[in-house]
């Protein structure tokens, strides 16, 4: 009769441990992927893709609202397989320009600066900002991202309704370090 009781004590405590373990690690949801606005940390919520669907196919789009980010922030990620550099990535400012996916905010946009190299998980690239500068623009400035794994790329994509990029830069770069797009990008790119 001991030996019942002793097997059922271990087995509810091992059914407790389990839980707290799987509580800790479990995917949060998107919304709250970075954090709360209490942490004065940008939220992004995920929302419909809003665009047509082009040679690239759709991709993720996701919302901070002001309350969150300061002002509303809007950030599309797609998946560009077979179109990067094999060797050299995103080596520098004429290959961010050239990858970017400025086709989804106008298509004309000014650099507001020299771009930086960035590493997003595993993956290294550039990021950089711009002005949007096409005739009837979603926002005011861009920021944009384009990470390589060898020959496929992530890009994504920032508008903003204001000229200050660099404020929410941080915040950008630590969601798309977050294990909600990282995981997304190991299947989106077959990993």
């Amino acid at each position: 009769m001991k030996s019942v009781r002793l097997a059922l004590v271990l087995a509810a405590a091992l059914v407790g441990v389990s839980a707290g373990y799987f509580a800790l690690v479990a995917p949060r949801p998107a919304e709250m992927v970075t954090g709360d606005a209490s942490a004065a940390r940008p939220v992004w919520a995920e929302v419909k893709w809003p665009f047509a669907v082009d040679q690239w196919g759709t991709g993720r789009a996701f919302v901070c609202k002001a309350a969150d980010c300061g002002t509303k922030a809007e950030l599309y990620l797609r998946a560009k397989l077979g179109s990067c550099n094999c060797a050299t990535g995103v080596a520098d400012d004429v290959d961010i320009d050239r990858m970017s996916d400025f086709d989804l905010v106008g298509g004309e946009v000014s650099p507001l600066g020299a771009g930086r190299p960035i590493r997003i998980g595993w993956m290294k690239g550039r990021s950089r900002t711009y002005t949007l500068t096409s005739r009837n623009p979603p926002g005011k400035s861009t920021i944009s991202v384009v990470i390589n794994d060898r020959c496929d790329m992530i890009v994504a994509t920032v508008v903003l309704p204001h000229d200050r990029p660099a404020t929410i830069e941080p915040g950008v770069m630590e969601f798309l370090n977050s294990r909600t797009v990282l995981h997304w990008a190991e299947v989106a790119l077959g990993i």
